[in-house]
């Protein structure tokens, strides 16, 4: 039987930023775990080996990494063998049950937000500034996809990233002026990632893929959803009363999550956050 894998990035960070995601996976995953970091990161390394992470080392740097890591993960599912995949992020991510126990209906999986593309001034900026406004205009009344949990099997998670990688190469965010003339990166278009991956899905660049809603799918990205309800056991549910899955971007409404996530940290064996 094949394995699964859950492939992300932790270039730069310090193992309390991710602790959560690693303790609240392992507790219900027993599968392949890889996480690229830092090539100078040993601290991090240490701690990973802990929890039988696979690590990927690299030289890019944290400010570049948001875009690179899709070419790592690329060459490194190029030589392996998984069931599934699940591209992740990974400092504001947790799990509240195995992420491959689930009846995923696509070939590959994503997983909506509540609002329009037009709706968000950060995912309207990003197409505008790679792709131009007519094809803005095209996709602008769609549904935000998140591109920071993307679920499928292996083959076609591989087609995901090939278009994705060549997309990011072909069609360059438009940084201002100051940016451009002194060759660094417009903060402003550093998750324009997200933008690419809205455009080649809604574009039907890729086939067989399959929607999740926000408010009942197993992914909760928290950012614009509007119900938080938890059940007795601290889970975040869906207007099913289901508990989701995963749960991302929990830190954006922090005041609404503090006491809940503090409850999880303490059953994973962890410290609470003042």
């Amino acid at each position: 039987m094949k394995k699964n894998l859950v492939i992300a990035a932790a270039v730069d960070l310090q193992i309390e930023q991710i602790i959560l995601f690693i303790k609240s996976l392992r507790k219900h995953y027993k599968d392949d775990i890889c996480f690229i970091i830092g090539f100078d990161n040993h601290e991090l390394e240490n701690e990973l080996k802990k929890y039988q992470v696979i690590i990927i080392k690299t030289k890019i740097k944290k400010k570049a990494i948001q875009f690179r890591r899709y070419e790592i993960f690329l060459n490194f599912l190029k030589t392996k063998n998984y069931d599934n995949v699940l591209c992740s992020d990974s400092r504001d991510i947790y799990f509240q049950s195995n992420p491959f126990n689930f009846n995923y209906k696509g070939e590959i999986n994503f997983f909506l937000e509540d609002k329009k593309i037009n709706e968000c001034p950060f995912n309207t900026n990003w197409i505008l500034k790679t792709y131009g406004k007519k094809d803005f205009e095209s996709i602008s009344n769609k549904t935000i996809l998140c591109s920071g949990t993307v679920l499928g099997k292996q083959k076609k998670v591989e087609e995901y990233l090939r278009i994705l990688i060549n997309n990011i190469s072909k069609y360059r965010y438009k940084r201002k002026l100051k940016y451009s003339l002194t060759f660094r990166i417009d903060p402003e278009g550093r998750g324009c990632d997200q933008g690419h991956a809205n455009y080649l899905v809604h574009k039907n660049l890729i086939k067989d893929f399959y929607f999740y809603s926000n408010k009942k799918g197993p992914i909760a990205t928290v950012f614009h959803l509007d119900e938080i309800i938890f059940n007795r056991n601290n889970e975040l549910i869906n207007s099913l009363n289901e508990p989701y899955i995963i749960v991302h971007q929990y830190d954006k409404k922090w005041d609404k999550f503090k006491t809940n996530v503090n409850q999880i940290r303490l059953q994973l064996g962890l410290n609470q956050i003042i």
